[in-house]
């Protein structure tokens, strides 16, 4: 077997009984907080495979809304999570599907307010580690281990020198980046990985350039 870090081995700290089920779920969770771009207001999560068999005995259910309230993995307050949803006015239900899924740790987190909604599918592949595979609708491949960006534009010629050369200007370097699109010449999703936090002001300058209509950032 290869392992890639240390941390493959030893697992993350974390609070919870499994790195997969607790640790793994409350980083999905604190993902799709941060694509979300603030705390949801409510919470829909579709559970797959073992999720679904064993979310409450793992704590898998009390990590994902930790998650969403931005709680790390080692915060002790992920044992109260849905205490502390309800004081948030944060209201949740979690629904285990039958349905069968490449990976058998898969969450399809649907979270919204009074002004957006946004579906997100995360798996934990092991040791804590997670992967986003669809953000609204769009297929993407995202470890939630790295700071990224999330770049949603309009289809056009330019749009990714664009932002690659914005990024270059500040010298940040991209380690991963993936672009998807639903149809020729509408709406497409870069996803970028990259070395360093990214300060707002880079991110505000981003949105300024031609066809970009959203860029979201997901820190480290």
């Amino acid at each position: 077997m290869k392992y890639t870090s240390v941390f493959d081995i030893i697992g993350p700290v974390m609070i919870g009984p499994s790195s997969s089920h607790t640790a793994g779920a409350a980083r999905i969770g604190r993902v799709a907080r941060d694509l979300f771009g603030r705390q949801p207001k409510w919470a829909k999560i579709h559970l797959y495979g073992s999720f679904a068999e064993t979310y409450k005995g793992h704590g898998t259910d009390v990590a994902i809304i930790g998650g969403l309230l931005d709680y790390d993995t080692f915060d002790e307050r992920i044992k109260t999570a849905f205490a502390d949803a309800e004081k948030a006015d944060l209201t949740f239900k979690f629904i285990p599907e039958t349905a069968h899924t490449e990976h058998p740790n898969t969450a399809r987190l649907v979270i919204g307010d009074d002004d957006a909604e946004m579906s997100m599918v995360g798996i934990s592949i092991g040791g804590g580690s997670i992967e986003i595979t669809e953000l609204n609708g769009f297929p993407l491949r995202l470890s939630g281990g790295m700071p990224a960006i999330l770049v949603v534009h309009d289809d056009r010629a330019g749009c990714i020198a664009a932002v690659a050369n914005c990024l270059a200007g500040h010298n940040i370097n991209i380690g991963h980046m993936e672009v998807s699109r639903k149809e020729r010449g509408n709406m497409a999703l870069m996803v970028i990985e990259v070395d360093q936090n990214i300060d707002t002001s880079i991110l505000d300058e981003m949105s300024t350039l031609p066809n970009i209509t959203k860029v979201t950032r997901i820190k480290n």
